[in-house]
Formats: C-alpha cells, structure tokens, sequence
C-alpha cells in the first residue's frame, strides 16, 4: 500500500552536474523557503500556541518525502506507505491519526497538512507542515486526556483526508471536522494558516525550478542529501562504538497511578550504521503517556541531537537516514497497539533526547550533555470569563538547559529551539488570569564546573472560577548531572487558595478546580551540572549569586563562601579541601540514587504524590 502520484508530465528527471556555487544559491533559496513558511504562519494563525510560541514544524522535501531543509525531519515518507489513493495537482492532504499514516504524527492535536509540488505537470518536491492545535474535542479542553484509556478519547481523528482536491475546498470536510473541536475559530485560522505557508514553499520550489530548470533543482536537492549523508557518516564512525553501549532512563508516571516506566536503549556500530535497540523498555501504558515512535521519527531526532551536538553547521535533513537502523519492540511504551492512548506523549518524547545523550556520552565524555529540559510541561485553564465568554489557555512551559563541555545551560529555555515563551502581557490581555510571578529559581540547576540552567517559577493568579489540568515531568527522578557535576532540582506545583490554605498537586492531573484569587505556582526543573562543582571559578559563582541565579547558601555546594566584601578567599579554599576529601567518585552519571533509593526518597517528600503503584 502506497501513495500514487498522477502525473501529466512523465519525463524522467536527469541527474546533471551542477557547480558548487550553484548548489550554495538553491540550498539557501531552500533555506530562505523554509523561514518563509514559519513567517506566513506566525502572521496569519490564531492560536497562542502557534501564533506566539511557535508550535509547528515545516519541511521542503524532494519528490521522494526525504526532507532537504525544514526542522525536524520527514514525515512523509510514513504517509505516502500509509497512503493507498492517488494524489494529483492542488491536492492537499490533512491528516492527525498516529495509527493512519505510520505515525509520522505523533498525537491527534498535531494537525499534518502535506502539499505535493508540481511544475508543468511533474511532481518536483513536497511541503508540510504540522501545528499543534489549541483543541481536538475529546474528554477534555485541550484534548490531551490523563485518563484516557484509549484514543477515541482523545478527540477526532483524521485520516489522510484531502482538504482540497485539484485545488478546490472541500468544506464539508472542514465543517464536519471543525464540529468536534472546542476552538472552531482558532483551529480553523490556524489550518488555513498552515496551507498558506505549504503553499508559499510550493511557489518558492517551482521559481527555483524556472529559474535553474527543472534537472538542476532536482540534482541539487540530491546532491544535499549526499553532503548531509557523508557528513553523518563521519560523526557516525566517529562517536558510536562497535561495543554495545546501555543506557536507562524513567517517564516518572502515568498520571494514574503507576510508574515510573523505563526507557532502555542499547547503541552500537556495524561498519557506518548506528543501531539502535530498544528492547527492554516498559510495556505500553494504560494512560495516554504512551509514545508511538516512528523509526524515521527516531532517525530525525537523533540527527538533529547530533548535528546540534556536534557540528551545528552541518544542514539538517533526511540524507543520513540509512545509516541509522533503529528497532523498538511491539506493545512497548514506544510502540503501543492500537488503540492505545497517545495524547500524552510528550513526556516520554523528550526522555528520548535524555537517552540519546547519555549513550552518545559514554563514547564521548569530554562531548556529553548533562540532562536537561527534555519535555513540554504543559499547564490548561479553562472556562468562562466576566463576559460569559468560554476561554482555553493551552500553555507550554520552560525550565533549566543542561549544563555543556561550552559552557553553563541557559536558564529558562525550552526544549525545542525554535519555540519562544508566550509574552506576558498577551496572556494577560487574552485570558482572565494574572501573571504575578515569572522568575528563574535559585540553585535548581545542579551544580558543576559548568552548571545547569535554573527552571522557571511562574505563578498564575486566576481571576474566574475554572478548571486546569497539568501535564509536567522530572517530579520523582532528578534530571541527571555528569562528569561529577550534580543533578538539578526537580519540578512542583503549588496552588494556594484565595483563603490561604495551599495544596501541592501532582504533576500530571486534570478538572482541578480553581476559584477566583487562587493561585498556582508552575515551578519547573532545572538541568544537570557538568563537571565537578570544586572546580568553577569562584569569580563566576559569585557573579550567578549578584544575578539571583545562585544563593548565598547555594555558593558553597561549589565549595565557595561568600563574605560582606564577596568571595572569601580564605575560606573558600579550606571548604573545598574539606569537600574534595569527602568527594565520592560517582562515575559518568549522577542520577541521584538508584531508582529504587529514589522512590524511597519520595516517600518522605510530603509536597509529592503517594509512592507509585508497581508498574506491572
């Protein structure tokens, strides 16, 4: 089963040489393509999601689905093998069902539209976008269900539908479409949105067609691949080992009670192929935590994280992908079964980056990242406001970078690079809440020669009755330090309510009730610290704790003692003598504890849940 592209014109297209200069000329005409399509979207969408945090990914790929410029990677290639209709001129497709297109999305609020580019009648490339949508119906506003048990309770699901066929609108498909969300209005300019910006890419592809002919622009997307191919293939040969390579690490819970749940990876080499092995992680949720992981999905991820690790010049796109072969068990957490919920995938989406640098790292220590922001947490408010007006508030929020063989992580910075935090004052002016507090936390990133990036405390002062839900992370394990550097503080949510009595709430729950005048603190987590902590300039210490970014008490888990005139000399070095003959070696990686230490741990904790349920 596959696509079947119609094509007018079936002149076979011809591989020719094509000078360096020229090659440089397309590739940025690409590139410029590519930024062009995130401006149309950002100028014309709805939503704050998309319009001011920047939740989409675009992406040019050539006549093949492998993607030549964009941000994260081909999902085409998963589409048109789940694809079994055939696709003619001013088609374009929509579509959001993980297990209708092989997952090459990878939950029902992420709306797919793909448009094939044609010029003169030949299919010459693709363009695609997905956003990620305020609301897709199902249990809850937002549309990402805790206690879904399946995924018909999550929302509508599209299948590979086309929106417009031979260029015309199918509007009862909208409408019907459009019926079942919560956010008509915004979904409906947001989609539009995305088709505006697909076909900005499509008009860009067939001018550089025009002007370079048609053989050229096809070659030279070729030839982009082959730079990105030989690229990879060195970093490959470089830093993966031959010798197997395990690394662990842990979603904290399900929402519902059990967990955590394991993610277990093991990385060798055979010749320039990266193997992936995923066997041994935790069978599939009974929650929507599960996470359907397109292989190719995989491959992008890794090479983003490694391109970005290792040579940020290298262009990103799909050219590397054979060199990677990538296996994840059936009816894993990974891999669920149909029809298993998947709306919150996130969680486990970002743990993959976590792993990746942690078996990347063990062949390459003087190279590895601590642990950091690896996830979206997410905060909904919902309900009416003073005018009787329904209002949903979809916000993602921000925390600690890990710390970096460069240098310190960035504080309050997200996991996506490409997104941006909501301002303020729109959430203010569109939304019946006030934002009392927006500020890092002192000492949340572990401490190290390079230290973790603080998280973020953001304090909500609701100003209508309401309902929020909270989908958050790293609340029981610690986002982990490396090469001696400590791991960093892990993540709370507070909500005091307009009486004064105050309530820690679990970090992922939802229909929680809140009143005019209560109010939350969303406080996120910080990134491991790399390196030991003895070993940072005293100078700099001091500099962090003038910018409210390190305490006065948090300056001596560097070993520095800061006085009335700065940094005690003195006393500095006769703590950190004592420090470092007291100092254990704890190898690579400073998780904290074994899992089971810290589960005891949490036990204790009286602001975190009750202690987790055997997952099995």
């Amino acid at each position: 089963m596959s696509a079947q592209i119609i094509e007018t014109n079936t002149q076979p297209f011809k591989q020719v040489e094509v000078d360096t200069v020229t090659v440089d000329i397309i590739e940025n005409a690409l590139r410029n393509a590519r930024e062009e399509m995130d401006a149309v979207l950002f100028r014309t969408a709805m939503s704050p999601g998309i319009r001011e945090q920047g939740d989409c990914f675009p992406m040019i790929a050539n006549r093949d689905g492998k993607m030549v410029v964009g941000q994260f990677g081909s999902f085409i290639y998963g589409f048109t093998e789940a694809y079994d209709e055939q696709i003619e001129e001013g088609d374009i497709i929509l579509t959001n069902d993980p297990y209708m297109c092989n997952a090459a999305v990878s939950h029902l609020p992420d709306w797919i539209v793909l448009v094939p580019i044609f010029k003169d009648g030949r299919h010459i490339a693709w363009s695609a976008m997905f956003g990620h949508m305020s609301d897709n119906g199902g249990m809850v506003p937002g549309s990402i269900p805790i206690r879904a048990n399946s995924i018909y309770q999550e929302g509508i699901r599209i299948p590979p539908t086309k929106l417009y066929k031979k260029g015309q609108l199918q509007s009862d498909v909208l409408e019907l479409i459009l019926h079942n969300v919560r956010t008509p209005q915004w979904n409906r300019f947001d989609l539009n949105a995305l088709v505006a910006a697909c076909r900005t890419a499509a008009k860009r592809c067939v001018e550089i067609a025009e002007r370079f002919g048609d053989d050229v622009f096809h070659t030279t997307m070729n030839i982009m691949l082959e730079r990105n191919y030989q690229a990879m293939k060195v970093i490959i040969e470089t830093i993966v080992p031959e010798q197997p390579r395990l690394f662990e690490d842990y979603v904290c819970d399900d929402g519902v009670g059990y967990g955590p749940y394991k993610i277990r990876c093991k990385l060798w080499r055979e010749g320039s192929k990266a193997i992936f092995d995923f066997d041994g992680t935790d069978p599939q949720a009974q929650s929507s935590i599960n996470f359907y992981l397109n292989e190719e999905m995989f491959k992008m991820f890794f090479g983003s994280f490694t391109i970005n690790l290792f040579d940020p010049q290298i262009l990103f796109n799909d050219g590397f992908y054979d060199l990677v072969d990538v296996r994840i068990p059936e009816g894993t957490l990974l891999k669920p079964k149909f029809p298993a919920p998947l709306s919150g995938r996130t969680h486990a989406l970002g743990r993959i980056f976590d792993v990746m640098g942690g078996l990347l790292g063990q062949s390459a220590p003087d190279a590895i990242n601590a642990a950091g922001f690896s996830d979206s947490p997410h905060l909904f408010y919902s309900g009416y406001d003073q005018k009787g007006e329904w209002f949903q508030l979809f916000q993602i929020g921000f925390g600690g970078i890990p710390g970096r063989p460069v240098g310190d992580g960035p504080d309050g910075h997200s996991l996506w690079p490409g997104f941006t935090n909501v301002p303020n004052e729109f959430i203010e002016a569109y939304f019946p809440l006030r934002i009392e507090r927006y500020e890092t936390i002192p000492d949340s990133g572990g401490a190290g020669l390079h230290r973790g990036g603080n998280g973020l405390s953001v304090a909500y002062r609701f100003l209508v009755d309401g309902r929020i839900a909270i989908h958050d992370e790293r609340w029981l394990t610690y986002p982990w330090g490396v090469k001696g550097g400590e791991p960093g503080m892990r993540s709370s949510k507070r909500l005091v309510r307009g009486d004064g009595s105050e309530e820690w709430l679990p970090a992922k729950c939802e229909d929680i009730q809140v009143r005019a005048g209560d109010l939350l603190y969303f406080n996120t987590w910080g990134g491991g610290g790399w390196g030991n902590p003895l070993e940072r300039d005293p100078d700099l210490v001091f500099a962090d704790m003038e910018r409210g970014l390190v305490s006065a008490a948090g300056a001596e888990r560097y070993g520095v003692v800061i006085g009335a005139a700065g940094v005690d000399r003195e006393a500095t070095a006769a703590l950190r003598e004592k420090m470092a003959a007291a100092r254990q070696d704890e190898g690579l990686f400073n998780f904290g504890g074994t899992i089971e230490q810290i589960k005891a741990r949490a036990e204790a904790e009286t602001h975190l849940p009750a202690p987790l349920a055997p997952q099995f």
